[in-house]
């Protein structure tokens, strides 16, 4: 529940083992225009439209004079949404959906575009797209990509009367409709098991439940990406992760009508807000469905998806959690509501007493389906769980309710870190540091072994979750050690996301909470990815001093890596033990001496709250040489 999509990445791991090589599949008959990436299965004219879906409106797009365009990724990759306004028409009884889209797209590279590339689901068509009243001409074809459930795009080239010049905006009208039935085919192709794939990829429209995740899950807006497969390393989950951050300052407004047969549906959520959903404006009959309508004005996207669920639920709102439960669900809710009051108390001390917003937990139809969570709405399947395990859990997804903020790595780097905190307080230090080490693997294997030789991710630009999500964690429990419980926990309350307009925001506030420079460590940590430090004991030098039962420890301590870092060295002996903390620069060495009481027996050098390179804890015995003792 941590994790937007924990279950496919488990999926993905375990099925690409034992996944044979996916087919070829056969191209129709019809026009097939290249691509230079996904395979174009089949393509059609927007006239074609005409005589394939009955279900569509008289309202055609004139026949295209577009030929076949081949499209590149750089094309691909140039546009960006900067809005999206939403008219959202759901069918429930039919799986169905019809859009009117009013897109407002930015060319960010630096040529002219002559034709836009815009995707959807593969299960849904575009009808028309038109720009100031006029049609545009436009080709459809279907391409391969795993960020969508059917593992499939349907893409439209659409043909500019004026091509777009470089930075510059234009408004898009497009329709179009279709249905999103639930559909495994992404993952049914690289053999994963039938339960686990049900479980992970769970989107749908139907009348009991309607869940869209977006863009990576389903398609089911207007998007331009680079298609991606699964299998394929981390590709798909940085073409995701790219996704969400060109994109995160979109304003996004939508409106939903929603036709039903039977209960009515009157919980909603959209783009991880919950939504109040009125009355029905039509009760259904024997002869007509029923309507209901809500909607969300606009608002600035975030690092996340749009993202829509709607089913009928019973709502329960207690400590700050609005529950909204399926009713065979109902025995499972006062379990979710202790441990919200368990864990809030720890949230409180970090954050503030006060929720920016209710956390609301929306209710899965299968207690095994995979997670989702975006701002203050996480959406799972209730399980019965004592309220110890459920306090974990919520540790992260209620700190969404008290803490926000415009920067991902802040957004859920703190939802992380009072998460381990969590673990802290109830298993002790030692597992919330094994938590942590459980973690550094994969940031060691992601971050550059130099500057110079990849770009990495900096916390502020970053849109792979290693960063934003394991990197952050990192930073705030040295962040924790550097300047002290009560400074960080100061600066976490002192937040407020609408003052933090430059990078520096955050850093200001923990050094005015503390009363210390922190620049160095912001700038290798957060403002530039410089990796992580290698260190290592370079030496020990342990001499008798001249007080009987006192010795002197020199330690000298290596950074073989490119950021800096201050650690805890301790020096244990027969009689005791004595810590301090040392800086040590990136690329070079010190030494620290230190006087002890009794035979120094053994130097412990970081204690696993820095990540590194190869081992984030460092000991060595100490052997007293002849005449030292």
């Amino acid at each position: 529940m941590t994790v937007v999509r924990p279950l496919l990445a488990a999926v993905v791991c375990s099925a690409v083992a034992f996944a044979q090589q996916t087919p070829p599949q056969s191209q129709s008959q019809e026009s097939q225009p290249p691509t230079t990436h996904g395979k174009v299965l089949f393509s059609r004219s927007a006239e074609d439209a005409k005589t394939d879906d009955a279900r569509q409106s008289d309202a055609q797009p004139e026949k295209s004079q577009a030929a076949a365009v081949k499209v590149s990724d750089a094309e691909r990759s140039a546009l960006v949404f900067t809005a999206y306004d939403l008219d959202v028409h759901l069918m429930l009884q039919q799986q169905a959906i019809a859009v009117m889209a009013h897109v407002t797209v930015r060319n960010d590279s630096d040529q002219p575009l002559a034709h836009l590339p815009i995707q959807l689901s593969s299960s849904l068509k575009f009808e028309s797209i038109s720009s100031a009243g006029q049609k545009l001409p436009f080709t459809q074809q279907i391409i391969n990509s795993d960020a969508d459930h059917t593992g499939q795009l349907r893409e439209a080239v659409v043909v500019l009367p004026t091509p777009l010049a470089p930075k510059a905006e234009s408004t898009l009208e497009i329709a179009y409709s279709g249905e999103i039935p639930p559909s495994t085919k992404r993952l049914d192709q690289i053999g994963t098991p039938v339960d686990l794939a049900q479980q992970s990829d769970w989107d749908q429209i139907s009348v009991d439940f309607t869940g869209l995740r977006g863009f990576g899950d389903v398609v089911w807006y207007p998007v331009s990406s680079v298609p991606q497969a699964l299998g394929e390393g981390a590709k798909l989950f940085n073409e995701i992760g790219r996704q969400k951050l060109r994109q995160q300052n979109a304003q996004a407004t939508v409106r939903v009508t929603a036709e039903y047969i039977g209960a009515a549906p009157n919980a909603a959520a959209i783009d991880g807000h919950f939504v109040p959903v009125p009355a029905p404006t039509v009760t259904p009959t024997a002869s007509f469905p029923g309507v209901v309508t809500f909607s969300l004005p606009a608002q600035r996207l975030g690092f996340g998806t749009l993202n829509l669920f709607l089913a009928p639920r019973i709502a329960h709102e207690a400590n700050g959690v609005r529950v909204l439960a399926a009713d065979f669900d109902e025995p499972n809710v006062q379990g979710y509501s202790t441990a919200a009051t368990m864990v809030q108390p720890l949230i409180e001390q970090w954050l503030g007493n006060k929720p920016k917003e209710p956390l609301t937990i929306f209710d899965l139809p299968d207690k095994h389906d995979a997670a989702f969570e975006q701002g203050a709405v996480t959406v799972t399947g209730f399980q019965s769980l004592e309220p110890q395990e459920l306090a974990n859990i919520l540790s992260h997804s209620m700190t969404h309710a008290y803490f926000q903020s415009p920067r991902e790595w802040l957004n859920e780097g703190v939802a992380n870190f009072i998460g381990t905190l969590w673990v802290e307080q109830t298993k002790g230090r030692e597992f919330a540091l094994e938590h942590l080490e459980a973690t550094r693997g994969a940031l060691a294997v992601g971050e550059p072994s130099s500057p110079g030789e990849s770009a990495g991710q900096s916390l502020i630009d970053a849109a792979d979750a290693v960063y934003y999500r394991s990197k952050a964690t990192y930073v705030l429990w040295m962040l924790r050690d550097l300047a002290g419980d009560k400074a960080l926990s100061a600066a976490l309350h002192a937040y407020d996301p609408a003052q933090d307009t430059t990078p520096e925001y955050f850093e200001h506030l923990v050094e005015q909470a503390s009363s210390k420079d922190l620049k160095w460590f912001f700038d290798d940590w957060v403002y530039h990815d410089k990796g992580l430090p290698d260190l290592s004991i370079a030496g020990i030098y342990p001499t008798a001093s001249a007080q009987a039962g006192q010795y002197l420890v020199a330690i000298d301590l290596a950074n073989d890596g490119y950021a800096g870092a201050e650690v805890p060295v301790t020096v244990r002996s027969q009689a005791t033990k004595q810590t301090v903390r040392v800086q040590i620069p990136a690329r070079s060495k010190v030494t620290r001496r230190l006087l002890v009481q009794g035979l120094p027996t053994e130097i412990i050098v970081n204690d696993g709250v820095v990540p590194e390179l190869q081992a984030s804890v460092h000991r060595r015995d100490i052997t007293m040489i002849d005449g030292a003792k």
